[in-house]
């Protein structure tokens, strides 16, 4: 047998396809992490300014006309409804003018994230030093000091998501990658749904209760960790049920190469460019993200609109997962089979 014959039986065509298509997932890999994070700055980032009647419109001005356009500002009433718009999350700060002195307050939140509150001190220490204003910042939603920049929340979610796709790609590579029939269709997810609430408790045990990383209500966090697992663990049964094996490079593509560096996780979204920005809240991993830092640090406000995305593909994967099921003819067995009966026998079984 020549070389080229070895060749020919080592790597199949069929693995020659797969190996490319994993050479691109490596490409866009590189290309996704790198175009999402290697340049990160402040893009409209909506921020609140409270100051005097007469200099409110004139200060939003001037701050939305900055170079580069890092703030989206408005007016806002008063301090007391800037710290209520922070803690919703419809703002990301705020900045306070003093009318009697030289120094003003920038309310910000490092629950959301710390790279983006240095960058908030970083553009009003500027703005405020050609107007000869000084500034200082209060932290209305502090992170905690064992959750470092505030990832915790972000690695918490990614583990969620790991774990989802490699028990769902387990439990169909484990008997093919399509399912045969509606009960094991049925029965993965069930399994995936047990695998999913222990997966959502034991994360919450370890951010919570072990490391002391997070703080907020544990349950929550643990019910979060259970639909993120169960969202991700059923679009990549889905996929598998629709395309085999390449399935499993889907979900890597739409969860760890899409999902990851557009979750807002070590650069909150106003700091990402337009598309991993655009696309984020919409994948589990930035829906996931964006909900546990609400439960963690903001009392749990703006977390229906994460909620819901997660839901949909939890439901659109456990939708598809069945419905493509039901083109597999069911699998037959000896049990199925009628007995033949034995000649002569004119099939009664003698006493």
């Amino acid at each position: 047998m020549t070389f080229v014959d070895e060749v020919k039986n080592a790597v199949t065509p069929r693995a020659a396809l797969l190996v490319i298509g994993v050479l691109g997932l490596q490409l866009l890999f590189i290309a996704s992490y790198v175009g999402a994070l290697h340049h990160p700055k402040p893009t409209d980032v909506a921020f609140g300014v409270v100051a005097p009647q007469q200099t409110s419109q004139q200060l939003v001005t001037q701050l939305d006309g900055l170079p580069g356009g890092p703030l989206d500002p408005r007016a806002v009433s008063s301090e007391a409804e800037a710290r209520r718009q922070i803690m919703n999350r419809d703002i990301d700060g705020a900045l306070i003018v003093s009318p009697q002195g030289r120094t003003d307050t920038l309310l910000v939140a490092s629950g959301g994230g710390t790279a983006l509150v240095t960058a908030l001190e970083r553009t009003l220490t500027e703005a405020d030093a050609s107007q000869q204003r000084s500034v200082r910042t209060v932290d209305v939603a502090p992170a905690s000091g064992e959750d470092f920049n505030g990832l915790s929340s972000f690695y918490l979610v990614v583990g969620w998501c790991v774990g989802g796709y490699l028990c769902a790609s387990i439990l169909a590579i484990s008997a093919g990658a399509k399912p045969a029939n509606r009960q094991r269709a049925a029965i993965r997810a069930g399994s995936m749904a047990l695998y999913s609430i222990v997966g959502g408790i034991g994360g919450a045990i370890i951010v919570g209760p072990v490391l002391d990383a997070l703080p907020g209500s544990f349950w929550a966090l643990s019910g979060l960790g259970a639909l993120v697992v169960f969202a991700v663990g059923m679009i990549t049964l889905a996929l598998q049920a629709l395309t085999g094996i390449v399935g499993i490079g889907l979900a890597v593509l739409i969860v760890v190469i899409a999902g990851n560096p557009s979750a807002g996780g070590a650069f909150p979204l106003p700091m990402l460019p337009d598309f991993w920005r655009a696309i984020g809240p919409a994948l589990p991993p930035g829906a996931g993200t964006w909900a546990a830092r609400s439960i963690a640090y903001f009392r749990g406000n703006a977390t229906t609109g994460p909620l819901l995305v997660l839901s949909a593909w939890a439901v659109v994967g456990t939708a598809l997962t069945l419905l493509l099921s039901m083109r597999h003819r069911p699998e037959t067995g000896p049990a199925d089979t009628p007995a033949t009966p034995a000649p002569g026998t004119g099939g009664s079984t003698a006493a």
